[in-house]
């Protein structure tokens, strides 16, 4: 009963071996698509922000994708209006081992809560008829135009309240520091007078 168990067990492991040797090997043989799309928000007055997207899209395949178009047409126009770029683009290919770059600017028109989707990108394989598909990462929530409260600046009051306590105990540091380290030429005559 145990030797047939074990059989089973021997023969499932050098199956799943195999099926992942042609998953790895599939995926090693044409190209392989990957996308980071990272969103920053810029607020240039108190009822105005921009956000900048980024897509960055690498081929970690071994085989070259033809015909890669990249569609983020996923924001809202009741909420974002585009202010430079396009939220679409295309290139005719991109090789292994490369990457691809596309970025846009938006202006927020109202707030709220966006939650973005993520790119997709289609590209084309020369050994298959139909079009690949491939999706970026999604961004996390962006609150478009929140109250943020103001950022806190250095506090002159607490440096006038502790600031002479805080020389003093840097001065009286400095001095323990000072006395207890002994100097270099007091170290060198001592090693003189050793010899």
């Amino acid at each position: 009963m145990a030797d047939c168990a074990r059989k089973f067990l021997l023969a499932t492991t050098v199956l799943g071996l195999v099926c992942l040797s042609w998953t790895i090997s599939a995926f090693s043989e044409g190209p392989f698509i990957v996308a980071h799309k990272k969103a920053t928000l810029t607020r240039l007055k108190p009822d105005l922000e921009r956000l900048s997207i980024s897509i960055d899209i690498y081929n970690e395949g071994s085989a070259t994708a033809y015909d890669v178009s990249l569609y983020d047409d996923n924001w809202s126009q009741d909420i974002f209006e585009i202010v430079s770029g396009n939220t679409s683009m295309s290139w005719e290919r991109l090789d292994a081992g490369a990457a691809l770059s596309h970025s846009f600017e938006l202006e927020a028109k109202k707030k709220a809560v966006f939650y973005g989707a993520p790119a997709a990108i289609t590209f084309r394989i020369p050994t298959k008829a139909a079009l690949q598909e491939a999706f970026s990462t999604p961004i996390l929530p962006l609150d478009i135009l929140a109250d943020r409260p103001p950022e806190k600046k250095f506090d002159w009051k607490l440096m006038a309240k502790y600031g002479s306590l805080i020389s003093v105990i840097s001065i009286v540091v400095l001095f323990v520091y000072l006395i207890a380290t002994p100097s270099k030429s007091n170290a060198a005559k001592a090693s003189k007078k050793k010899r």
